[in-house]
């Protein structure tokens, strides 16, 4: 292994780092291992992962037995394209069915990203081959994020994050969401999620029904800064997408997998959905892995006799046979150690020791669902004005410093990247929770 510096050197030379904005001569963390909630950098330096890598190391680090499947799967057979099919990938659509609680077709992919994109190819050619041909618009909320690709970057809502990478695809419109913090006055929240949800309906009938093709959404918008609606709020949009024939896609791929306390974050609201897409968490991380669940009779269209009507769509690393295997593994896991039902004890345990900091002057909201807690900035209560991107570095810093590692909803709306945001492993104990809590609150104070 290399000296440290030396790997500092080689980091700075050769690596062009996500998200993060460059830097002369400052050190990128270099980890070098992991055990549970826990991160080693190369300097011997231990820290709580607060975000779980990027929110997806949900049953933690250092499962040997995850590591042990994926090998040998690795051993019998390392790899097959899903042209045809292979064991791991049945088993695997199989017991998300089961996690799904309903009937639905599985598209593999490797990224969240990469799921959405199937979804939107796969909506506009159902609705063609439905006899709904000018069906092609898609909706989504300002503030959502829904991935990095040209087609996934134009359904996000974040102008930050699209700002230099314009013009993108065509079809995507956007709609507010309901946020209890910044909700108008006079509102209580399922009064003002009722109201989104009109207003959902209203751009609907705006730009004709007939146009539009589907709706995508995180049943809680997470990286743009933990916005959660009243329950309600999904079952309003499920009616209002079945009055108007329009596709209700589901992005999971930061709520599921037990991140909110359930299998799936839409399931707290009871709805079915048209498409669930998913990643991250279905193998903890481990492996690059996505899917993209398809309600079984919108399978019927693509049965069809006929030169273009099958979904002429292929990705040839999507479902590989190790990363299915460990997934299978991953759930197993998740099953026998109640995981889901953790995320939701451990969340309530967590939120509960940070109550104190409500009445920090700089802390205006702190909102939590499962293991997924956001704690809004802002320069005083009354005007909710955000705090700078300076403090929040500063209280980020302080975090680090004492071995907490947290995240921040960044590059998303231009003033707004003030919620410091919080999503743990869901395997994390007891004196992780005090080590969360009584780190945060430090940072605050000092």
């Amino acid at each position: 292994m290399s000296k440290p510096e030396e790997l500092y050197n080689k980091d700075q030379k050769y690596v062009w780092h996500h998200m993060k904005p460059y830097q002369q001569d400052q050190n990128a963390m270099v980890i070098k291992k992991a055990k549970g909630a826990w991160i080693t950098d190369i300097e011997g330096r231990e820290y709580l992962d607060g975000m779980s890598g990027l929110w997806c190391v949900n049953s933690g680090y250092g499962r040997k037995e995850l590591a042990n499947a994926a090998a040998e799967q690795l051993q019998t057979m390392p790899f097959y394209p899903l042209t045809n099919s292979h064991v791991p990938a049945i088993e695997l659509a199989e017991k998300l069915n089961e996690w799904l609680e309903g009937n639905y077709r599985i598209l593999y992919a490797n990224s969240g990203s990469e799921a959405n994109e199937t979804a939107f190819k796969l909506v506009r050619q159902f609705h063609k081959q439905n006899r709904s041909p000018h069906k092609h618009k898609f909706i989504s909320r300002y503030r959502s994020y829904h991935g990095n690709t040209l087609g996934a970057l134009a359904a996000t809502g974040q102008a930050q994050r699209k700002y230099l990478y314009e013009p993108l695809p065509p079809g995507f419109v956007h709609v507010r969401a309901p946020e209890e913090y910044r909700m108008p006055e006079g509102r209580d929240l399922e009064e003002w999620s009722l109201e989104c949800a009109q207003m959902l309906e209203d751009t609907i009938l705006w730009e004709r029904p007939e146009t539009v093709a589907g709706v995508i959404m995180e049943p809680i918008i997470t990286g743009g800064g933990i916005l959660i609606p009243h329950e309600s709020y999904l079952q309003h949009v499920e009616k209002i997408c079945r009055k108007h024939n329009v596709l209700l896609i589901i992005d999971e791929v930061i709520c599921g997998f037990g991140r909110t306390g359930k299998k799936f974050g839409y399931q707290h609201a009871g709805i079915k959905p048209d498409i669930i897409t998913m990643a991250k968490a279905i193998t903890s991380g481990y492996l690059p892995l996505s899917a993209t669940a398809v309600r079984e009779d919108l399978f019927e269209p693509f049965k069809e006799g006929g030169e273009d009507t099958h979904f002429r769509h292929v990705n040839t690393f999507g479902g590989n046979p190790a990363a299915c295997r460990l997934a299978l593994k991953n759930l197993e896991i998740m099953e026998a150690e109640k995981l889901c039902e953790r995320a939701q004890q451990k969340g309530d345990q967590l939120r509960n020791k940070i109550s104190e900091l409500e009445g920090h002057p700089k802390v205006g909201n702190i909102r939590y669902k499962g293991l997924l807690i956001g704690l809004e900035l802002v320069e005083n209560k009354k005007s909710k004005t955000p705090v700078s991107s300076a403090y929040m570095a500063k209280v980020m810093s302080e975090c680090k410093k004492n071995g907490l590692i947290v995240g921040k909803n960044a590059d998303t709306v231009s003033g707004y990247s003030n919620v410091l945001s919080l999503a743990p492993p869901l395997t994390i104990t007891d004196e992780d929770v005090t080590f969360i809590a009584k780190t945060i609150k430090k940072a605050f104070r000092d």
